[in-house]
C-alpha cells in the first residue's frame, strides 16, 4: 500500500557472462540520486500525474513523504521519493483511488443510501470529513474519503446503520443539534500537521493554532514565547479576501469550539510548551549592554583676569547684553 512499503533493488546478479562489478559503479547511481535536487510540491505534483488537491492529500495521509527545504522555502519532495511512489504497484490508479475525495451526493451513492442518511452519519462523527471548502453562496462543502466509505459500507456491523431507523439514542443527538463534523475535521487536521513537525515549538504551534487568540493567551503568559509560536504556526488556506463572510466561516470551523475540545487542546499546550522550553528556549531581544555615565559638563571657568600691578586681579567682566541695552535706551 502507498507510503507503507518499501521497494529494494535486488543486486544479486552481479557477474553476467563472467563479468565482475566494482564497489565504485555500484554505489554511482545512489550518489547521482542523492546529487539531483528535490522538487517544489508543484513540480512533484505534476511528476507523479496529480491534481494539487491530490497530492495534498496524498502528503496529509503520507503516501508521498516530504522534507523541509534547506533555504527556508517551505517544503519538497526527494527525487528518490519520486521514484518509490512510481514503483508501487498499480501507480497511478491505486494512488489516485486512496487520495479521492468526493461530497455528500457521491459518498451517499457510493454507501447505497441517501442524502440526508449520509449527512446524519456524517453529523455523528461515524464518517470523518478530510477537508472543505465554500461554495459561491458560502455554503460549507464538507468532503470524503471514497475508500474510507467503501469500507465503512462493507463492515457488517455498520449495516444496521445503512438501513432502517436511526437508533434512538442517536436520533436524540441529532434533535439537540449534534455535528460533529467541524470538530472532526479539527482533530483530523492537526494529526497531518503533527506528522510534518520536527521541532518541538512546531508542535506546540500546531496545537496552538487550534485554539482562540485569547485562549492561547491565558497557556502562554510570557509574549516572547507566544511570538515564537506564531512564527512557527502552520499557514492556514485561505478561503476568500480576509475579513470576509467566507473567511469569518472558515476561521470558525478552524478555531476549537465546544468547552471540552478547548480545555483538551490548552492542556495538550501546556505540556508541548514544556517540552519545547527544555528543547530549546524561545528567542528573545538581547540586554542592552549598561553604558557608563559620562559627567554633565559644569560651567566653563576661565582663568581669573589679571589687571594692571596697582589694581587686584577680578573675575572676567560679565557679557554685555546689547540688545536688552538698546531696548533700554528705546524706551526710557
Amino acid at each position: 500500500m502507498f507510503g507503507n512499503t518499501i521497494t529494494t533493488i535486488d543486486q544479486s546478479a552481479t557477474s553476467a557472462a563472467g563479468i565482475s562489478v566494482s564497489a565504485t559503479p555500484a554505489t554511482a547511481p545512489a550518489e547521482a540520486g542523492a546529487c539531483r535536487p528535490p522538487l517544489a510540491l508543484s513540480r512533484a505534483a505534476r511528476e507523479l500525474d496529480l491534481k494539487r488537491g491530490e497530492f495534498d492529500l496524498a502528503v496529509q495521509l503520507g503516501c508521498v513523504r516530504t522534507i523541509p527545504d534547506e533555504g527556508g522555502g517551505g517544503r519538497r519532495v526527494s527525487r528518490a521519493e519520486i521514484d518509490r511512489v512510481r514503483s508501487e504497484g498499480g501507480y497511478p490508479e491505486a494512488l489516485r483511488d486512496l487520495v479521492k475525495a468526493v461530497g455528500t451526493r457521491e459518498g451517499a451513492a457510493l454507501m447505497e443510501v441517501t442524502t440526508a442518511r449520509f449527512t446524519r452519519l456524517a453529523r455523528l462523527g461515524l464518517v470523518v470529513p478530510v477537508k472543505f471548502y465554500l461554495n459561491r453562496y458560502r455554503a460549507v462543502v464538507w468532503l470524503y474519503l471514497a475508500e474510507e466509505l467503501r469500507q465503512f459500507a462493507a463492515d457488517k456491523d455498520n449495516a444496521r446503520l445503512l438501513s432502517g431507523r436511526t437508533p434512538e439514542g442517536l436520533r436524540d443527538q441529532l434533535d439537540e443539534g449534534l455535528d460533529l463534523r467541524p470538530r472532526n475535521w479539527r482533530g483530523r487536521h492537526m494529526g497531518f500537521l503533527l506528522r510534518q513537525t520536527q521541532d518541538p515549538w512546531e508542535r506546540a504551534a500546531v496545537v496552538a493554532s487550534l485554539l482562540a487568540p485569547v485562549q492561547v493567551a491565558e497557556v502562554v503568559r510570557d509574549p516572547y514565547e507566544r511570538a515564537h509560536l506564531n512564527r512557527c504556526r502552520p499557514e492556514r488556506a485561505s478561503h476568500g479576501a480576509p475579513d470576509s463572510p467566507a473567511a469569518h466561516t472558515a476561521s470558525r470551523i478552524m478555531t476549537a469550539q465546544d468547552a471540552d475540545e478547548i480545555s483538551w487542546l490548552r492542556a495538550d499546550l501546556g505540556q508541548l510548551l514544556a517540552e519545547a522550553r527544555d528543547f530549546r528556549p524561545a528567542p528573545r531581544p538581547a540586554p542592552r549592554a549598561s553604558q557608563p555615565k559620562v559627567p554633565r559638563p559644569g560651567p566653563a571657568v576661565g582663568p581669573p583676569v589679571v589687571g594692571p600691578p596697582d589694581r587686584p586681579a577680578t573675575e572676567a567682566p560679565e557679557r554685555p547684553r546689547r540688545l536688552l541695552g538698546w531696548l533700554r535706551r528705546k524706551n526710557p
